[in-house]
């Protein structure tokens, strides 16, 4: 099941009575959990945390895939700005990597494996997972990677994208198409689903989901500023891919000259990675004014370089 997402975040409520379930009463394709099950509060600042989302600009190592696995599709970039705050896919298998868990009854999200190897620490399994799509936020987990060739990023239980978009008729053969949705994962043993809230193969009480999530995403809204007071930083990993191409020559947004980057594929048109910014191919004669370099005007760049947006760049 595949949701393409504008921004899946690698980076990392009232009283109610406890949503314990048997999840095999739900393990079938029209009697899911319904989405108040795992739904965030109302008072989340849903729009708030996905502009901040779209912002971020430090790519993760092992970070960018596509989305999908045709040729010439959008590829996504895991960033890590906040890392310092504290019927199914037609190649699916019964198997998920953390149990054989039911794509009907548990919304999970699925990663990349080349990434989710590089921090296994970091993805213990079953970590918390917050999505914002169709304006809402509805909480899941981390269940599965993807080990395809090519690897590609943005694919969910189909609880979880029929939750997104029930009037789609998303399946395994059928994704979302817009790049609109946020994937916020929260990195660490701590952000780990208790395994009294699950088992191998359903989420077993839905209300520990929720106030999980409830908690570690007001942690972040109050770490970034977008509601009052403060908390211990929440860890958490975050995934970015860019909306629309910018002016100029640069076609890949958010990839272009000045933007983080683990390699060269991580970088717009030819651009290079150079000391961890996209950067031009051509050589720079004045060290510290090159391609990413901050500026206020033409003359504070090296060469035939001008001044966009704050950043030295390629005319």
């Amino acid at each position: 099941m595949m949701l393409k997402t504008f921004a899946a975040l690698f980076i990392f409520a009232g009283t109610c009575l406890a949503q314990q379930v048997n999840g095999a009463e739900f393990n079938n394709p029209t009697a899911g959990p319904p989405a108040s099950y795992f739904a965030a509060a109302t008072t989340i600042p849903v729009a708030a945390l996905q502009s901040a989302a779209a912002k971020v600009s430090t790519a993760a190592s092992k970070s960018t895939y596509a989305i999908n696995n045709n040729g010439g599709a959008q590829r996504v970039t895991i960033h890590s700005d906040w890392s310092k705050f504290s019927e199914g896919n037609p190649d699916g298998q019964a198997q998920t990597n953390f149990g054989a868990l039911s794509a009907y009854e548990v919304p999970f999200i699925v990663i990349p494996d080349q990434f989710a190897t590089a921090y296994p620490s970091e993805f213990p399994g079953n970590n918390l997972a917050a999505v914002i799509c169709n304006g809402k936020m509805f909480y899941g987990i981390y269940g599965d990677s993807n080990g395809d060739t090519p690897e590609v990023i943005g694919e969910a239980s189909w609880l979880m994208a029929r939750t997104c978009f029930p009037n789609d008729d998303l399946n395994g053969n059928a994704g979302h198409g817009a790049a609109d949705v946020t994937y916020i994962v929260f990195t660490g043993a701590e952000s780990v689903l208790p395994g009294s809230a699950l088992n191998k193969n359903y989420i077993t009480n839905f209300s520990t989901l929720r106030s999980m999530g409830d908690r570690l995403v007001n942690a972040l809204a109050k770490n970034l500023g977008l509601i009052g007071g403060g908390s211990s930083p929440t860890t958490l990993t975050t995934t970015t891919i860019g909306s629309s191409p910018t002016s100029g020559s640069c076609s890949w947004s958010g990839h272009c000259a000045g933007a983080s980057c683990s390699s060269e594929d991580d970088c717009a048109d030819d651009l290079v990675c150079k000391s961890g910014k996209c950067a031009s191919s051509t050589s720079c004669s004045w060290s510290g004014h090159c391609a990413g370099a901050s500026c206020s005007s033409g003359d504070d760049c090296s060469d035939d370089l001008v001044c966009k947006s704050g950043k030295c760049a390629s005319p």
